[in-house]
């Protein structure tokens, strides 16, 4: 069922190209400046995308695997004929996914795989297939799903779904949507602030679907100023395997100058911004 990711991609393809088409025509004057598109930096978020795509074909051979073991370990089974089965997939997929968002910025071991996705200064429909090329950091948070009795390849769908729908949120072109809309769920206005390096909009909006988990956890931060889109040190490349992996490389340095296990540990489990006591 992941697969269904896989067909959507010339959907995805053609509405960048209209997105791209309108920044072209747009009048300046009435642009507020939005930032756009750059070719280097659309073709560096398009090679992450198709490596990401090469490596997941394999890894996700790995996945089933393991998801399938948990499926058959567990005495529970769910219904896939019954209704309210989607709809608690519905909701615990989404909720697996707002964890595995916020610990992959809260956990510096996490963040260099997410780290790629943030790396670009711009936010426009190619920015969404700027993915990482260390994807097993994501699998570990749905490992309840099949031991709650989810078959495996409903949780699969599940994901596709979700990334699906996650792909037309990263726009300048949309601004804000009916208050009902904005009030449950993700919207290009909420993961604008996401992507943001601006102080006030660091580490909110974990949201995939639905916002009301960040709503209920904590982490909402709407709209306000100008959206300044990267990282708080930006990245200043746009060569597909430093992006990939600069952040690793960082990480090992930091590790090894560390003193003592403990303190390693710390390096690799905190925050990315976390630093030892000198």
């Amino acid at each position: 069922m992941a697969e269904v990711l896989y067909y959507a991609i010339p959907f995805f393809v053609l509405l960048l190209i209209a997105e791209y088409a309108s920044f072209r025509h747009l009048d300046h004057d009435d642009d507020h400046g939005l930032v756009g598109y750059d070719l280097k930096d659309t073709g560096t978020s398009l090679s992450m995308g198709i490596g990401n795509v090469v490596i997941n074909v394999g890894w996700k051979l790995v996945v089933v695997a393991v998801y399938a073991a948990l499926y058959e370990l567990t005495p529970l089974r769910l219904d896939p004929h019954n209704p309210l089965t989607w709809v608690a997939l519905f909701f615990a997929d989404d909720l697996a996914y707002y964890w595995f968002h916020r610990v992959s910025h809260e956990s510096r071991v996490f963040w260099a795989s997410h780290v790629v996705h943030h790396s670009s200064q711009h936010f426009n429909l190619s920015t969404a297939l700027r993915q990482t090329w260390v994807p097993m950091t994501y699998f570990p948070f749905w490992l309840p799903l099949p031991l709650l009795g989810f078959p495996v390849w409903m949780v699969l769908l599940a994901q596709a779904w979700s990334l699906i729908y996650q792909f037309w949120i990263h726009t300048e072109r949309i601004k804000r949507l009916p208050k009902w809309v904005e009030g449950f769920f993700n919207t290009p206005s909420h993961h604008r602030v996401h992507h943001g390096m601006n102080h006030q909009y660091l580490d909110k909006n974990y949201a995939g679907i639905l916002i009301i988990w960040d709503r209920m956890f904590g982490t909402w931060e709407p709209e306000g100023e100008r959206v300044k889109y990267g990282l708080t040190t930006q990245l200043e490349t746009h060569h597909p395997v430093r992006v990939a992996f600069h952040e690793y490389i960082a990480l090992a340095h930091d590790v090894r100058a560390a003193r003592g296990l403990r303190t390693k540990a710390q390096v690799l489990l905190r925050g990315p911004g976390w630093r030892p006591e000198t």
